[in-house]
């Protein structure tokens, strides 16, 4: 989730809803100027006994980060606490149990992404070593109750752990028990906008089932391919989902703006403090009639936050942000950002891969987001067959979009074996969660601690 800084800079009043499609309009960027921004999460857990360190514990989530300055990172304060550290590579985060997140620096290709991604976990990776702390790629905690786990000192997640439980089964799960692998893209038009947003929406089960990574909770089998999509559907149903009206005609930014004025908001951040408006409306808020704040009317800046408070499937900022996928290791944190750039940032991917899903409809889109976390693979397409149908020949229009990119590195070599662990994926049929799966019932003979010398960074 997004780490606020204090800022001098200019923050102008909103006056007019015109003004609220700004931030997504200032997005276009030219071709040459498109860059990939990978974040990815992975929990902390201390190599002792596996318990989820807390924040102030000695050799707990704080000294974790502050021994990230050795390499050059520099600390962000909230409220006297360090909650993330900023750098070359982007920023080091917290989730509100102690996930710990690279949200990435802006970057040209897959060869510097995935050199990014190798340098955060090395540097995670030595502290860890030093301290007694090491790292699980996962989709959700195998093995730990809400209750077992830490709270860290954010004032967003204070508001958020509140609101939560009234709108939704599941959104402490989100909050507390799961990690994901996102990316996020940018659009050269308006036009062009839509065109992604609409082929990464509807492709978004496949990136689910692909990097189905969360098959237990509480130290058994939970049903799911991915448990942490299927928390999605029970977290708050004003800022989750597929989505429809993306699909709809005339779909464009004041479209969205106008979706977003319709989610409640969380918060409003003021003086390097939240103050909380779970519930309250933007709308009010642009009439000068917040109860939290009376007279006031909101900042460009106060949007901006709004924006990071939904959570569909895929987010429009001033890019586009994937959600679809669960944590995991090196490998596919690397392939997260390759199948969609290889997908969205060549034309002719893009016109294939939506030639392959613009005839599916509204209902049998929702049915196939609502199967893939069970069913992986075997979720079943609007019209006929299932995701393994189509799973090779879109990873294969990947393929093609990086080729066409023909970005090299120094060996000479383009971005495509990037996808190779999405290859290997669908020439073997079986998603990560389904080989956890068998070595559960097989090897580990329920046995679940194992799955930490397994899955560790």
């Amino acid at each position: 989730m997004s780490t606020r800084e204090v800022s001098d800079r200019e923050d102008p009043t909103i006056e007019s809803l015109d003004q609220l499609a700004a931030p997504m309009a200032a997005g276009e960027k030219p071709r040459e100027a498109w860059r990939i921004g990978t974040e990815h999460e992975k929990f902390v857990y201390d190599t002792a006994d596996h318990h989820a360190p807390s924040y102030g514990e000695q050799g707990g989530i704080r000294d974790l980060l502050m021994n990230l300055t050795e390499f050059g990172w520099e600390p962000i304060v909230e409220g006297g606490n360090v909650i993330a550290m900023k750098g070359s590579d982007g920023t080091v985060s917290l989730e509100p149990a102690g996930q710990l997140e690279l949200s990435g620096a802006p970057l040209e290709d897959l060869h510097q992404t995935c050199a990014e991604t190798g340098r955060h976990l090395a540097q995670v990776k030595k502290i860890g070593e030093r301290i007694g702390k090491a790292y699980l790629g996962l989709g959700m905690w195998p093995d730990k109750t809400r209750e077992e786990l830490p709270i860290m000192p954010k004032g967003r997640y204070d508001i958020m752990l509140r609101h939560m439980p009234r709108v939704g089964s599941m959104g402490l799960d989100m909050m507390l028990r799961t990690c994901t692998i996102q990316v996020n893209l940018d659009y050269s038009s308006e036009a062009d906008m839509v065109q992604k947003f609409r082929t990464s929406l509807a492709l978004q089960p496949l990136a689910t089932a692909l990097f189905a990574n969360s098959p237990f909770t509480e130290g058994k089998p939970n049903g799911f391919l991915s448990y942490r999509s299927h928390i999605w559907s029970d977290t708050d149903p004003a800022r989750t989902g597929m989505l429809p009206f993306v699909f709809e005609d005339g779909f464009g930014y004041q479209r969205y703006v106008e979706y977003m004025l319709d989610v409640p908001m969380y918060f409003v951040f003021r003086e390097g403090r939240y103050i909380d408006a779970a519930g309250l409306s933007f709308r009010d808020f642009l009439r000068g009639e917040l109860s939290v704040l009376p007279g006031e009317k909101p900042r460009l800046s106060d949007w901006q936050d709004h924006l990071s408070t939904a959570f569909p499937e895929v987010r429009l900022k001033s890019f586009l942000e994937m959600r679809g996928a669960d944590g995991g290791p090196w490998s596919r944190i690397c392939a997260l950002p390759a199948f969609w750039v290889g997908l969205l940032y060549d034309q002719g991917a893009l016109d294939a891969a939506w030639d392959l899903v613009k005839g599916w409809d509204m209902e049998g889109r929702e049915a196939l987001r609502s199967a893939a976390p069970r069913l992986g693979l075997d979720a079943p397409l609007p019209g006929g067959g299932t995701l393994r149908d189509i799973a090779g020949e879109v990873v294969g229009i990947a393929r093609s979009g990086l080729a066409a990119r023909a970005r090299l590195n120094a060996a000479g070599e383009n971005e495509t074996g990037y996808l190779d662990p999405l290859a290997e994926i669908v020439a073997s049929g079986k998603v990560p969660a389904q080989r956890l799966l068998d070595l559960y019932n097989g090897e580990w003979a329920g046995d679940l601690s194992r799955i930490y010398a397994l899955k560790s960074f």
